[in-house]
């Protein structure tokens, strides 16, 4: 990165450090218990891929029906009010857990419970990166929309990278108490540093409402939400894989997958910004679809790693590069709108995707499903394409001489 650019990205950095902060300490919680929620309700509970697909798939769920709830309250209220209402109910999760190991004698309560506290956890998680995108967007402005998006994730799969494994220790040491309790306490000491941030105050107006602005970003929403079913597979069945193969260590394709995602943002975060977003998605849309094919084909763990590394490399443009486009499309009192409908497309797909992967898992075996999620990320690369040829379109019309 030249000297430069180097010094124009400083003055952001700086002002979004804070909240990734916030971001970072949140998610920290939040991925401990990625890697070894399968192997609980597969191994501890009993119950099979299927079910497996459907718990981790809940908590994509509840962000779905929670997106637009979060958005607007970060329009209306502020996002300093809506990270804290995610933390609240990031703690009330944990709180959920407990409730569930106290009745793992009866795995069929138990899991429903498990399932509550994760659909709560889906909704804090929608809370707290919906409301940190918006605050950023606040402090830095929406010309920076790109590095926005980009670096609240970078702190996300940071938390997520480094809370795998230690996750998967706490879990090995004092089994999946040691998660729930930490997911019930954690938050509660965070909100401690949310309260010394400084607000910023809600843009209130009812300029547009939730139609016209999901009218603008749909197709942003679609292409981000084929890209993300590699996520939602890695995180659904990647410990599942190294498990029945008997690869160890078995968080090393989601720790892989996380820090090729964070390199790629560190290092080439500023380019949706600086080339365009539709044009950086479409190249990474085939990066991360054959990362897929390639866990689904690797005949050892290091060629399954260097697979969730391609995928995370890949995916991790892709979502600020269309969210680009969803920031610009919205009125600035309803960025936080236009945010929530984008995930939310998002959550869709991978609410949809976790227990029909599963069921595909069931009958074809875990290396089919990361191929087929493949085929199914590469299904975003037309709408990529389609996107940059009409910001061609526009660059062209703008060079135009007028009248």
């Amino acid at each position: 990165m030249p000297p430069s650019l180097r010094r124009q990205l400083r003055p952001v950095f700086v002002a979004l450090t804070p909240i990734m902060g916030v971001v970072f300490a949140a998610f920290l919680v939040i991925g401990l218990g990625l890697p070894v929620l399968p192997l609980y309700v597969h191994q501890g509970l009993g119950f099979g891929t299927f079910t497996v697909g459907i718990v981790t798939g809940s908590q994509f769920a509840a962000s779905l029906f929670s997106r637009v709830w979060s958005g607007r309250t970060c329009d209306n209220q502020g996002p300093k009010y809506a990270l804290i209402l995610g933390h609240a109910a990031a703690s009330a999760s944990g709180v959920l857990y407990l409730i569930s190991l106290r009745l793992a004698q009866s795995p069929e309560i138990s899991v429903a419970i498990l399932l509550l506290g994760r659909g709560v956890l889906g909704a804090a998680e929608s809370f707290i990166i919906t409301g940190a995108t918006v605050w950023g967007l606040g402090r830095v402005g929406a010309q920076n929309a790109g590095k926005v998006i980009a670096w609240m994730g970078t702190a996300m799969f940071a938390a997520f990278a480094g809370g795998a494994p230690i996750g998967v220790v706490m879990y090995k040491a004092a089994g999946f108490a040691a998660i729930a309790a930490a997911t019930a306490i954690a938050p509660l000491v965070t909100l401690a540093l949310v309260a010394l941030l400084r607000p910023i105050a809600p843009q209130r107006a009812e300029s547009a409402s939730i139609f016209s602005v999901v009218k603008k970003v749909w197709l942003l929403g679609l292409g981000a939400a084929l890209s993300s079913i590699g996520f939602g597979v890695i995180l659904s069945f990647a410990s599942l894989l190294f498990a029945t193969r008997g690869w160890m260590p078995l968080w090393l394709a989601f720790t892989s997958y996380a820090v090729a995602l964070i390199a790629a943002r560190l290092i080439l975060g500023h380019l949706p910004d600086r080339i365009g977003g539709a044009r950086v998605a479409l190249i990474c849309v085939l990066i991360e679809a054959a990362g897929l094919a390639l866990i689904g084909l690797a005949p050892s763990a290091i060629l399954a790693a260097l697979g969730a590394a391609l995928t995370g490399f890949g995916y991790a443009l892709v979502f600020p590069g269309l969210g680009i486009e969803a920031v610009h499309r919205a009125p600035p009192e309803r960025r936080g709108l236009a945010m929530g409908a984008y995930t939310a497309c998002l959550d869709l797909a991978l609410g949809i995707s976790g227990p029909m992967l599963g069921f595909i898992a069931h009958g074809a075996g875990l290396s089919a499903v990361f191929v087929i999620s493949g085929l199914l990320v590469l299904c975003a690369a037309p709408i990529a394409l389609r996107l940059q040829q009409a910001e061609g379109n526009v660059r062209c019309s703008d060079q135009l001489p007028r009248a």
